[in-house]
C-alpha cells in the first residue's frame, strides 16, 4: 500500500548504498516498481545500479534485477541500444509476455537486431558474424509464447523475418487450421520477403509441410512448385491425380492445369506437359515417337474398349488385364491435360466466349471515323488501333470490311499497322490464324499487291494471334525472316517471332534474330532488339551482355532503343540478381541505355513493391538530365507497385504536379499501369486534372491511363466513368483539339471497351502470381511513344472477365449461379444512340400522350414476354436478352438498338438486389465478391472460384446434361468476309446505318 503514497525514490536510492545485500535487493525490487514514474530521479544513480549488475557478490537473480532496472531507465531516456543490451542481461526477468510499451518496443528492437544479423550472415556467408545467445533466447521465448497462445500468424511473420524456418514449420503444423495458415504463409512470403533466394527457401519448406498433410492441397503445392520452377514435381503430382480412379481427382488435375496456365509461363508449362509419362498399357504405342502419341491417345479415348481388346491379343503374356481400362482412362485424361497445358483449350474457350458475348459498339467507331480528318494520318491510324483493341480476341472485323475504301488510304507504316490489327482482332485463332492472314502474307511476289508494309504487318499479326503459343507458327515465321532482305518485312517477322516464342529462350531463333540485328538496318534492328528480349524474357542470361555490347557499337538510335528495352526484358523478375546489369545501364553515358535501365528496374522488381527499387526510380525521376529517362523512371514505378495499387497514387502524387511535362506524363501512365482495371477512386482523382493539362502529350497519357483504370467499371459504381466517356466524345468531335490529345482520346475509347467489353487489364493472376505476358505486353506498349505499331502489345495484357464452368469433358454445361448485387452495378454500358444533335434531344417533347400510352402498352406486353422467356432461360451475361435472343421474330431491327429497353423501363420498379447468371457468364473483377453458388445446384466447383475456368463436379451424373451453346467463330470469318456479320449481337450489327423508326401508329382524339 505504501508505494501509492511515495513522492520520491530518494529513500530507495539511498538504500542502494547500504552494506547489507538484503537491503539492496529490497531497494532494487521496489525501484523496479517505481521506475515508470521516477525514472528521471533514478537515472542520476545509473552508475551505481550498473555496478550492482556487475557485482560478483550478488547472486544471479539480483544481478539480473539490476540489469532490468537499468534497461528500463535507458528505455525512458530513449537509448534503445543500451536498453536492449541490459534487457539481455536481465535473462528470464525480461518477461516477453508482459503487456507494456517497454516490452513491446524492446521486443521489436530485438527482432530487428536478430533478423538483420541473420540476413547478414546468410547473404555474406560470413562465419565471423556471431549471434548473441541471449538475443537468440529472447526471440525463441517470444516465438514459443506466440505458438502457445495460438497467435500463429504473428509467430509465422516473426519466424520468416528472423529466418527461423524451424519455428515457422512448428507454427504451421501446430495451428488449428493448417490449410489457412499455409495460404497466409504463401501470401506473406510473396508480399514481404524481399530476397528471391530466401523466398524460395520458404516455399520449399511450405511444399514439404503441404506434402505431409493427410489430404494434401495439390493446387497450392503446384503453385509453389511453379515458383520454384520445378516442372518435374508438378508433372508427378498431376500424373498421380490423373491415374486415380476417382473422377474428382482428374477434375482437380484439370483445375490445377488451368490455374497454372493463367500465369502464362509458357516454357514451364511445356516442360510439365512433356514430362507427363505416356500411358503404358499398349506396347505398340509406347514405341512410337512422341508427336503421334496424342493422336493414339485420342483413338484410345474414342474407341476405348476395342483398343484394350487388341492390346490383350497382341501381348497376352505381358499385359495385366485389369490394369488396361485404367491406362485407357489415363490416356484419355492425359490427352485433355496436354491440351490445357499447351494453352490451346483455354484459348479456344476464351475465343468462343469473347465471340458469343461480344458487345462492342460500332457506333462509337463510326463517330470517331467521321470526325477524323482524312489528312490527319495519326488520327486515322489511331482509329484503326482503337478498332483492333475494341474487338481484341472477338474475331469481329465488321468495321474493317465495311470501310475498305477508307482503310485503303492508309499508306506505308499505317498500312503495316492496319494489317497487324487483324492479329489483335483474331488473337487466339490458332487453328485458322494462318489462313486468315493468307491474303496479306509474303508469297514470293504475290499477295496484297505485294506491298512490303502489309506483308510485314501480316507477320506481326501472326505473332499477335499466336502470342505465347507459337509452336505451330514459329517455323513459318523463321522461314519468312530468312527469305527476305526487305527491312519492313524483317521488322514484322522479328516482332512476330518474338511474340510467338515469348520466353522460350530458343537458341536457334535467337541466332537468326541476331543476324538481322547485325545487318545494322535501323528499322529491322529496332524490332530485332525488342524481339531478342521477348525471346529471352526472364532468363537473366549472358545474352544481355552481348546485346549491351552491340548497343554501344551501333550508331542507330532506333537500334539502341530496341536493345535497351530488350535487355530490360531479359532480367524480368530476377530481382537482386539483376542489380549489376541495372547498375551498368543506369550509369551509362547514353541516355537511351539509362532509359533501358529504368525498364530493367521496373521489370526485375515487377510487382514486388521493393523499397530499394522505388528509391532508385524516384532518384532518377528527379535528378537525371534527360527528360526521356525521367519520364520512364516515373512510369516504371507503375510496374514495381502493381501488386499494391493503392500505394501508387500516393507515391506519384507530387510528381504528377511537377513543372516538367515528361514527369507528369510518366506519373499518369504509372497510375494507369498499376491501377489498371481497379477503378480506384484515388487514381481517378489524380488523373482528372491531368486530362486537361496544358501540354498536349500529358493529356494524351492521362486519357489513356484513365481508360486503363476505368476499363469495365460501370457508371453505376462511379459516376465519373460517364463523365469521362462524354469528355472523350467531346475531344474527338472538337475540330480545334490538337492531334496528340485526339489520338489519346481515340485510343482511350478503344481501351474502355476493349475485347467487346468483356476483358480487363490484369497483371496478377488470381493466385497473385504475375502474369508474365501481360506485364511484358504493357512494358512494350508503353514504348509506343517512339513507335506507334507497338500499341498492339496492350492486347497481351487483356484477360477475359468470364466465369466459364467446365465439366469432365471440358464442355460448358448449362447451370445457374447468383450475383448478389444490383444488376446495374455490373451491366454493360448502354449502346450509344445516333449522334445527339440538338434536334434529336428535343424530340421526346413532341411525342403525343396517346402515342406514348400506346407505346407503353406495347412495351409492357413485350417486356412481359421477354421476362417470361428470361425466367425460363436466363441469358448469359445479364437479365437482358442479348443479341435478339429473347425477341419475337416480328420485332423490327431498329428496336434492337435498344438492347437495354427492359431495364430502362423497369426504373419505376425497385431494382432487384441480385441477378441470376448462366454459365458461361461475364463476371467483372469488382463483381467477384458477390458471386454465390446456388444451394441445390447440380454442379459444384472443385475449387471455389468466382471467375475464370472452374471445373465442376456433377452431383447428378445419371441425368442428361444440357450444354451451353457457345458459338465458335467459324472458319468463314476470314478476311474475305463470310458470315462475320452474324457475329454481332443484333444491337451493333444493325445500329450502324439505320434510319430512325417511323412513329407508332396512333389515333387522334380531339
Amino acid at each position: 500500500m505504501a508505494t501509492t503514497l511515495v513522492s520520491s525514490a530518494g529513500g530507495m536510492l539511498a538504500m542502494l548504498n547500504e552494506p547489507h545485500l538484503s537491503l539492496k535487493l529490497h531497494a532494487l525490487s521496489n525501484l523496479n516498481n517505481l521506475v515508470d514514474t521516477f525514472w528521471p530521479e533514478i537515472s542520476t544513480s545509473l552508475p551505481k545500479i550498473e555496478s550492482l549488475h556487475e557485482d560478483e557478490e550478488f547472486d544471479q537473480h539480483q544481478r539480473q534485477l539490476a540489469a532490468l532496472l537499468v534497461s528500463k531507465v535507458f528505455y525512458y531516456l530513449g537509448e534503445l541500444n543500451d536498453s536492449l543490451s541490459y534487457a539481455l542481461g536481465a535473462g528470464p526477468l525480461f518477461d516477453v509476455s508482459e503487456d507494456s510499451d517497454y516490452v513491446h518496443t524492446l521486443l521489436a528492437k530485438a527482432i530487428d537486431e536478430y533478423a538483420s544479423l541473420k540476413s547478414k550472415a546468410a547473404e555474406s556467408s560470413d562465419e565471423s558474424i556471431k549471434m548473441d545467445p541471449r538475443l537468440e533466447a529472447i526471440v525463441e521465448r517470444l516465438l514459443d509464447k506466440c505458438i502457445v497462445d495460438g497467435k500463429y500468424q504473428q509467430a509465422m511473420g516473426t519466424a520468416i523475418e528472423c529466418r527461423r524456418l524451424d519455428k515457422l514449420e512448428e507454427a504451421i503444423t501446430r495451428s488449428d487450421n493448417v490449410q489457412g495458415t499455409l495460404s497466409y504463409c504463401i501470401y506473406v512470403s510473396h508480399s514481404f520477403v524481399n530476397l528471391r533466394e530466401y523466398r524460395q527457401e520458404v516455399l520449399r519448406l511450405l511444399v514439404k509441410v503441404f506434402q505431409k498433410l493427410p489430404s494434401p492441397d495439390y493446387l497450392s503445392i503446384c503453385q509453389c512448385l511453379m515458383f520454384l520452377d520445378e516442372s518435374e514435381g508438378v508433372a508427378s503430382k498431376l500424373e498421380k491425380l490423373l491415374r486415380s480412379e476417382n473422377k474428382d481427382d482428374a477434375l482437380l488435375a484439370f483445375q490445377i492445369a488451368f490455374d497454372l496456365v493463367e500465369n502464362e509461363h509458357q516454357a514451364f508449362l511445356l516442360n510439365v506437359r512433356d514430362r507427363l509419362a505416356p500411358p503404358k498399357s499398349q506396347p505398340s504405342e509406347s514405341s512410337q515417337p512422341k508427336p503421334s502419341e496424342t493422336a493414339s491417345t485420342q483413338n484410345a479415348s474414342a474407341s476405348g474398349q476395342d483398343d484394350v481388346q487388341m492390346a490383350d491379343d497382341d501381348s497376352a503374356p505381358m499385359v495385366n488385364v485389369p490394369e488396361d481400362p485404367i491406362e485407357t482412362m489415363y490416356a484419355e485424361r492425359l490427352n485433355k491435360i496436354r491440351g490445357i497445358l499447351s494453352g490451346e483449350t483455354s484459348i479456344q474457350l476464351t475465343l468462343q466466349f469473347l465471340y458469343s458475348h461480344n458487345k462492342s459498339d460500332l457506333l462509337i467507331l463510326k463517330t470517331i471515323k467521321q470526325s477524323v480528318e482524312m489528312r490527319n494520318s495519326v488520327c486515322h491510324s489511331a482509329t484503326i488501333y482503337a478498332n483492333a483493341i475494341m474487338h481484341a480476341g472477338t474475331t469481329v472485323d465488321t468495321f474493317l470490311r465495311e470501310n475498305l475504301d477508307w482503310l485503303s488510304r492508309a499508306t506505308n507504316w499505317a498500312k503495316f499497322s492496319a494489317t497487324a490489327g487483324l492479329g489483335v482482332i483474331h488473337r487466339g485463332h490458332l487453328q485458322q490464324g494462318r489462313s486468315l492472314m493468307a491474303p496479306y502474307l509474303p508469297q514470293g511476289g504475290t499477295g496484297a499487291g505485294g506491298s512490303p508494309y502489309s506483308e510485314g504487318g501480316a507477320l506481326y499479326a501472326l505473332g499477335l494471334i499466336h502470342a505465347n503459343h507459337g509452336e505451330g507458327i514459329k517455323q513459318f515465321l523463321r522461314d519468312s525472316l530468312r527469305s527476305t532482305t526487305v527491312e519492313v518485312i524483317q521488322h514484322g517477322a522479328c516482332l512476330g517471332l518474338g511474340l510467338a516464342s515469348l520466353g522460350t529462350a530458343d537458341e536457334d531463333i535467337y541466332e537468326e534474330i541476331k543476324n538481322v540485328l547485325y545487318t545494322d538496318s535501323a528499322v529491322a534492328g529496332e524490332a530485332a532488339g525488342i524481339s531478342m528480349g521477348l525471346l529471352m524474357v526472364g532468363t537473366g542470361s549472358e545474352k544481355a551482355n552481348e546485346m549491351l555490347t552491340y548497343a554501344h557499337e551501333t550508331q542507330h538510335e532506333k537500334i539502341i532503343r530496341g536493345l535497351a528495352l530488350g535487355i530490360a526484358l531479359t532480367v524480368y523478375g530476377r530481382e537482386e540478381e539483376a542489380d549489376t546489369l541495372i547498375e551498368q545501364m543506369t550509369r551509362d553515358q547514353d541516355p537511351i541505355l539509362r532509359y533501358g535501365g529504368m525498364y530493367a528496374l521496373a521489370l526485375a522488381y515487377r510487382g514486388t513493391a521493393n523499397n530499394k527499387a522505388i528509391r532508385q526510380l524516384l532518384h532518377f525521376a528527379v535528378s537525371d538530365v534527360s527528360d526521356d529517362v525521367r519520364r520512364t523512371a516515373v512510369l516504371a514505378l507503375g510496374f514495381v507497385l502493381y501488386s499494391d495499387p493503392e500505394q501508387t497514387p500516393r507515391i506519384v502524387s507530387l510528381l504528377s504536379e511537377s513543372y516538367n511535362p515528361h514527369v507528369r506524363y510518366g506519373a499518369a501512365l504509372a497510375v494507369g499501369i498499376s491501377c489498371a482495371g481497379t477503378g480506384l477512386s484515388e487514381a481517378i482523382s489524380l488523373l482528372e486534372p491531368l486530362t486537361s493539362d496544358v501540354v498536349d502529350f500529358v493529356r494524351q497519357g492521362a486519357l489513356i491511363a484513365m481508360a486503363m483504370v476505368m476499363v469495365q467499371i460501370s457508371e453505376a459504381s462511379d459516376s465519373r466513368v460517364g463523365t469521362f466517356r462524354r469528355q472523350l466524345e467531346k475531344i474527338i468531335l472538337d475540330k480545334h483539339e490538337d492531334t496528340m490529345s485526339k489520338m489519346g482520346a481515340i485510343l482511350a475509347s478503344g481501351i474502355l471497351d476493349a475485347g467487346g467489353r468483356n476483358v480487363t487489364i490484369r497483371l496478377l493472376s488470381k493466385t497473385k502470381h504475375d502474369k508474365i505476358t501481360a506485364v511484358v505486353g504493357l512494358a512494350v506498349f508503353s514504348q509506343f511513344w517512339y513507335w506507334y505499331p507497338l500499341i498492339y502489345f496492350i492486347s497481351l495484357s487483356f484477360s477475359p472477365t468470364a466465369f466459364i464452368g467446365l465439366n469432365y469433358d471440358l464442355k460448358s454445361p448449362k447451370f445457374e449461379f447468383l450475383s448478389h448485387a444490383k444488376p446495374s452495378l455490373f451491366e454493360y454500358p448502354k449502346p450509344t444512340t445516333v449522334p445527339t444533335t440538338t434536334s434529336t434531344v428535343k424530340l421526346p417533347t413532341a411525342v403525343l400522350s396517346t402515342s406514348a400510352k400506346a407505346k407503353a402498352r406495347a412495351k409492357k406486353a413485350e417486356e412481359q414476354k421477354a421476362n417470361a422467356e428470361i425466367s425460363s432461360a436466363p441469358d448469359s451475361a445479364s437479365a437482358v436478352p442479348s443479341g435478339g435472343k429473347g425477341k419475337s421474330s416480328g420485332e423490327k431491327d431498329g428496336d434492337s438498338m435498344q438492347v437495354d429497353s427492359p431495364t430502362t423501363e423497369k426504373k419505376s420498379e425497385p431494382e432487384p438486389s441480385f441477378e441470376i447468371l448462366t454459365n458461361p457468364a461475364r463476371v467483372v473483377p469488382a463483381q467477384e465478391k458477390f458471386i454465390k453458388f446456388l444451394q441445390d445446384s447440380r454442379y459444384v466447383p472443385v475449387k471455389l472460384a468466382p471467375s475464370g475456368f472452374v471445373l465442376l463436379k456433377d452431383l447428378r451424373p445419371t441425368e442428361p446434361e444440357v450444354l451451353a451453346l457457345t458459338d465458335t467463330p467459324s472458319s468463314t470469318t476470314s478476311a474475305a468476309g463470310g458470315s462475320a456479320t452474324g457475329l454481332q449481337s443484333s444491337s451493333s450489327a444493325m445500329a450502324v446505318d439505320e434510319e430512325p423508326q417511323p412513329p407508332q401508329p396512333f389515333e387522334y382524339t380531339s
